[in-house]
């Protein structure tokens, strides 16, 4: 039996608020298996962005294990924490908070391809291109600034730098969520492509079950700090046990355009 691809448990991250210690993330477990999209889905201050830079290694746990590709990941550092963070990418809400506006969408995807050595000054051009086609972008599109394009075009170049390292799993943190819903469906029809034909996971942030159906193959919810349910998406979002889970499909949006523009 081969080991998942990331295994987290125990995950543990407390903030002192108040004079009190309020826990982000409270004793948190999950595995992911490649290829496979997991959903944290829960309301804002469940705990779903922390768990998201606790993965990143943004922030450190005051407690717990995160086993990524077979090795311990918290342990890391230096050179060998660069190498494995070009693995395990993330794709924020806002990419124009996330990317420099006034850098050009060729110098954003050029950083991560000179940072982690994937391919010299002459071939990064090429490499340049070939991601904008990868993620359905003119390659015309290269010279222009992050804050001269379109919000859509934006997430699909956040998307086109996070797979530059060819990462075998994406955190993505309400990635879809300040887009309309039309192009919310492209994008998710875009994740679930790349998904199969490069065999990429995904942890898949976001307070809405609709777009959670449309592409989790399993779910977590969560409710402050810790996991309430979990199982199946479909099952778990059709039928939810925990009273979160039902005040969350209650709260869903109907979004069968976008299950079927995505499937």
């Amino acid at each position: 039996m081969t080991s998942p691809l990331l295994a987290v448990s125990g995950l543990t991250k407390r903030y002192p608020r108040g004079g009190k210690t309020i826990a982000a993330a409270d004793n948190v477990s999950f595995h992911i298996e490649a290829g496979e999209t997991l959903a944290l889905a829960g309301p804002s201050g469940s705990g779903k962005s922390t768990i998201a830079r606790l993965m990143l290694r943004l922030i450190e746990p005051d407690a717990g294990h995160i086993e990524f590709e077979g090795s311990d990941f918290l342990s890391m550092n230096g050179a060998a924490l660069r190498h494995r963070r070009a693995r395990l990418q993330m794709v924020f809400q806002d990419p124009l908070a996330a990317l420099n506006p006034r850098a050009t969408v060729a110098r954003v995807l050029d950083d991560p391809l000179r940072i982690h050595h994937i391919a010299s000054r002459a071939e990064r051009p090429r490499r340049i291109v070939t991601l904008l086609e990868r993620v359905g972008l003119s390659p015309g599109l290269a010279g222009r600034a992050i804050h001269e394009i379109s919000g859509g075009q934006r997430q699909r170049v956040a998307i086109a730098r996070a797979i530059a390292t060819k990462p075998s799993l994406v955190v993505l943190d309400e990635a879809v969520s300040a887009l309309d819903v039309s192009v919310r469906a492209q994008i998710l029809r875009l994740l679930l492509d790349l998904q199969r034909e490069e065999r990429i996971a995904y942890l898949f942030i976001s307070h809405d079950l609709g777009v959670v159906r449309a592409i989790a193959h399993r779910v977590a919810i969560l409710d402050a700090g810790r996991i309430a349910e979990s199982g199946d998406a479909r099952t778990v979002i059709d039928a939810p046990q925990s009273a979160i889970g039902k005040a969350l499909v209650a709260a869903a949006p109907r979004l069968s355009r976008i299950e079927q523009d995505a499937s």
